[in-house]
């Protein structure tokens, strides 16, 4: 009995503290952009469709502009949509926007450290250097490309072996692209029938269908309650951990054989950078937790980004054979059947590059962004946003405007073209984001999307096993992202 009248008054006592700061919310509204009421503690979360917040998104900036203000659960997050409202956040005031907002799933897993979930100062150091090493180790250039290569020879090889039967490519195509990143931060690539790489890769895929699910979007709203309530987050809590121990464990094996003189890899890189900044500055953002995080976050966005986006490629080619045919005639005119393709190609395959650019945009898997946060008091656009308000640059909305691409429902690589049959560049293409934050990985996906797609479709055919009316070409809306949808298919040998 004391047991329950204890959770009543702390229950009470959290409920008073949510009601309170609704209060206070709603006090210096004025100041905020303007936006849907809230309720107490959940926001305007029931005036959202949890199935598919984007969509809700774009009715609300029908209603109340490109800037505005919703509350998810008890955060307040400022909104901008389109592609002026988030050019001028993330690129003129690139400082301002620096932080990184929350993610209740993956700060479960990186808790404010490591490059990507982290913010301030630590982020600039960290972001510094894993930009540098990255290019020490290829990245961008030549040494990169070979891995990355090796791994389209593996592929191609695999997909041999399925002799046009139907299958599911995910597996295959993100063990071949995490492979390209693994080598660069542990020295190595996994064999393809590893299991606990195989294990790694099924908890990351978790991880990412459970951040995008409606449960998922509870645990984003209300972690501070649901992280001690049972559920599937508690499953994806002991995921995290186990991510993280593989990768601590891979730091220990790295330190054990350290030659401070020849680093093999990127974790190499950055215990030598630890050795020597513990040396000299005891406040150093160069320790093993950030070291372990920064590892673990390459790893994890350098598996899952471009796999996705060439399945989800695939299957576009199947539904429009004739942009299929036209891949391969380029395809056939500059690299031919006898060697295998190059990045510098792309200098010289327009269409095929404008393919590539058009999958990245309609398919526009993340369409809310990655939340940032504001760095100090800031005025914009007559606005006044505090320090610490969160933020979502709609990355979505500028993949869709009409301003840009003239039909943006339809898959169409003539959007990136001009008249002459040229690559233009269209500023609203931002896949990658934009202002201090880009994705520091921009480069090395730009390299494995050409050299991967390209390799594939100069050694085979796409087969959809069904009618090609039945593809369903356009992703599925859940929650904060859009998933592709599951099919099969066959890859016939040229």
């Amino acid at each position: 009995m004391l047991g329950l009248g204890l959770l009543l008054v702390a229950t009470l006592a959290y409920l008073s503290v949510m009601v309170l700061t609704s209060i206070w919310q709603q006090k210096i509204r004025g100041k905020l952009p303007p936006g849907p009421t809230p309720l107490p503690f959940l926001g305007n979360y029931l005036q959202l469709n949890r199935k598919d917040i984007y969509s809700s998104i774009t009715q609300l900036h029908e209603r109340y502009g490109p800037v505005f203000t919703i509350h998810l659960g008890p955060r307040r997050v400022v909104v901008l949509y389109g592609y002026d409202a988030v050019k001028e956040a993330l690129v003129d005031q690139a400082e301002e926007f620096s932080g990184r907002g929350e993610q209740a799933t993956y700060n479960t897993l990186f808790k404010d450290y490591g490059v990507t979930f982290s913010s301030g100062e630590r982020s600039k150091q960290l972001r510094r250097f894993s930009i540098a090493t990255l290019r020490d180790f290829g990245v961008g250039k030549r040494g990169v490309e070979e891995r990355i290569q090796e791994e389209a020879g593996c592929l191609i090889k695999m997909l041999q072996g399925t002799c046009g039967a139907p299958i599911d490519p995910t597996i295959y195509l993100s063990r071949t692209v995490s492979n390209v990143i693994s080598s660069i931060v542990f020295g190595d690539r996994f064999d393809y029938e590893d299991k606990e790489f195989l294990s790694l890769l099924q908890m990351m895929g978790q991880i990412n269908k459970f951040a995008a699910s409606p449960t998922g979007q509870l645990y984003d709203m209300f972690h501070s309650v649901m992280k001690y309530l049972p559920g599937p987050q508690q499953q994806i809590i002991k995921d995290t951990q186990k991510l993280e121990d593989f990768i601590t464990q891979k730091v220990k094996q790295n330190q054990s054989t350290l030659d401070p003189n020849s680093p093999r890899n990127f974790i190499d890189s950055f215990l030598i950078q630890m050795q020597e900044e513990q040396e000299q500055n005891v406040n150093s953002e160069f320790h093993m937790k950030n070291l372990v995080m920064t590892s673990l976050s390459l790893f994890f966005a350098g598996s899952e980004t471009v796999s996705s986006t060439l399945r989800y490629g695939f299957l576009l080619l199947m539904k429009h054979p004739d942009v299929e045919a036209k891949v391969h005639e380029e395809i056939d005119q500059v690299i031919g059947r006898n060697r295998q393709p190059q990045y510098e190609d792309h200098m010289k395959m327009p269409y095929t590059q404008a393919v590539i650019n058009e999958i990245q945009r309609f398919s526009n898997f993340t369409p809310l962004g990655i939340p940032r946060r504001i760095m100090k008091d800031t005025t914009f656009r007559g606005f006044f946003l505090p320090k610490g308000t969160e933020v979502f640059p709609i990355l979505g909305s500028l993949m869709t405007d009409p301003k840009f691409f003239p039909t943006p429902q339809d898959f169409n690589p003539q959007h990136f073209l001009d008249h002459k049959g040229q690559l233009k560049k269209i500023p609203a293409f931002l896949p990658f984001s934009a202002g201090k934050r880009f994705c520091l990985g921009d480069g090395l996906a730009k390299m494995e999307l050409f050299l991967f797609f390209t390799t594939i479709l100069q050694n085979f055919c796409f087969k959809f096993p069904s009618k090609l009316e039945d593809i369903n070409e356009s992703p599925k809306p859940l929650g904060f992202t859009r998933i592709i949808p599951k099919y099969t298919m066959s890859f016939m040998p040229i």
